[in-house]
């Protein structure tokens, strides 16, 4: 009778490995699912699961034999990505049963990410999950993992505000903007200059369904091309007085050595607009933006260092809420933990009861053949006597193999119910 008693997780990641390791070893799509498939064929490997991203690579595996397997796993690494795994183990953590369900529970949950929180991770992992589904390389051990750790994800999504604080300067932009506007839908942007952050911003803008944007840059025909990408309409630099009358936003990022929006426009543009607000981000240094403008009514200016500011109280919120995060992700090993223990236990309950069924049956059988003169009601009611016999003979034993006493040390009282009833000779 073979019993499954192991969950392992082996991987490396942004804090273990430098990223020159993680693209070595790392699975495009195409190679995923073939991977999958070699793992799979790999001693002692029963179940397997691979998620590969820029920040990770880990392989999540049902096993017989942990230290078979984790050997099985070395190998699969040197043979898929043709390197010396033993080079390269020092950067790897390895966790097995409690350890591993815990780790992918945090991982589901953007708490083991770059930034704390994240929820592109969650989506990632789904992907890899839906690979090894494919492949038929995830079974009932790890499907169960898999579906509590996006449960789990969930939850805690909407039980803290693990990800509602900003902690990207982009982001944290566009959550600014959102607190003086309400909502940003039919709103316009100016974008003046580029850089990859002001780009950012924009992106996570255009989701809440901006009416216009324009761009204005230094050199005319690259505005051209960024307003291209981001479906708006190029301005000359010299159009942007103008154009503040009619904005909503405005994200100035260039790298020009002096101001290029002063107090004084702004004030001429303010009466015009009818005291509409009107939102400066200055992602620029040196700044582009001249500071006096938030003594403007209806004028709201973040520079850089303003938005760091957020950003840094942010963290502290979203470490806060990481606190709930992880009493729930704790709750819910618990809760996996002892599904899980009870597999063992009942397959050898089950093993048990089918032994001594067939037993029964057996020897009502050779008792009923030297019994010719007894009706069909008698056959009946000797068949009732012996099943409710063996059930009986069975009630302390499962009673006490399903107790907490018998969990502290579950795998000694297993292996002796195996041995005394011979249940590995079934």
């Amino acid at each position: 009778m073979k019993i499954m008693r192991h969950i392992i997780l082996i991987g490396l990641n942004h804090n273990t490995a430098p990223v020159e390791l993680r693209e070595k070893i790392a699975f495009s799509d195409p190679e995923l699912k073939q991977a999958l498939l070699s793992l799979k064929k790999k001693q002692d490997i029963n179940e397997a699961f691979i998620l590969s991203t820029c920040n990770r690579v880990e392989i999540l595996a049902a096993v017989s034999d942990i230290q078979n397997a984790i050997q099985s796993i070395d190998d699969f690494f040197s043979e898929e990505k043709n390197i010396d795994f033993n080079d390269i183990k020092k950067f790897f953590y390895i966790y097995s049963d409690e350890k591993a369900a815990k780790h992918i529970f945090m991982v589901s949950a953007g708490l083991d990410s770059m930034i704390l929180g994240e929820p592109q991770i969650l989506g990632q992992l789904k992907e890899a999950y839906r690979s090894a589904v494919e492949q038929k390389t995830s079974g009932p051990i790890l499907n169960r993992l898999i579906h509590k750790a996006f449960f789990t994800a969930k939850k805690i999504r909407t039980e803290t505000g693990i990800g509602s604080h900003a902690v990207s300067i982009s982001y944290a932009a566009v959550e600014l903007a959102k607190k003086i506007f309400g909502e940003l839908k039919k709103k316009t942007l100016l974008l003046i200059g580029a850089g990859e952050m002001a780009e950012l911003a924009v992106e996570h803008l255009r989701g809440n369904k901006l009416t216009d944007i324009y761009v204005a840059n230094r050199t005319f025909k690259n505005g051209v091309e960024l307003a291209k990408k981001f479906g708006g309409r190029a301005l000359k630099l010299q159009e942007v007085s103008s154009a503040l009358e009619i904005v909503d936003i405005v994200i100035a990022s260039t790298a020009a050595s002096q101001f290029i929006i002063s107090e004084k426009e702004v004030r001429n543009v303010i009466r015009s607009r009818r005291n509409r607000p009107i939102f400066f981000i200055d992602i620029a240094v040196p700044r582009n933006i001249a500071p006096g403008i938030n003594g403007i009514a209806n004028s709201y200016l973040y520079d850089i260092d303003d938005l760091r500011g957020v950003i840094k109280e942010n963290k502290n919120l979203r470490n806060k809420e990481a606190v709930k995060a992880e009493r729930i992700v704790e709750e819910a090993v618990i809760t996996y933990l002892n599904w899980y223990e009870s597999l063992d236990i009942n397959q050898v309950i089950s093993s048990l009861k089918s032994k001594l069924d067939g037993i029964g049956e057996a020897e009502l059988k050779k008792t009923l053949s030297s019994l010719k003169h007894l009706s069909e009601q008698d056959i009946k009611a000797l068949s009732v006597m012996t099943a409710s016999f063996i059930n009986k003979v069975l009630y302390d034993p499962i009673l006490f193999l399903k107790s907490a006493g018998c969990k502290k040390d579950k795998t000694a009282y297993l292996d002796f119910t195996k041995k005394i009833f011979h249940l590995d000779n079934k």
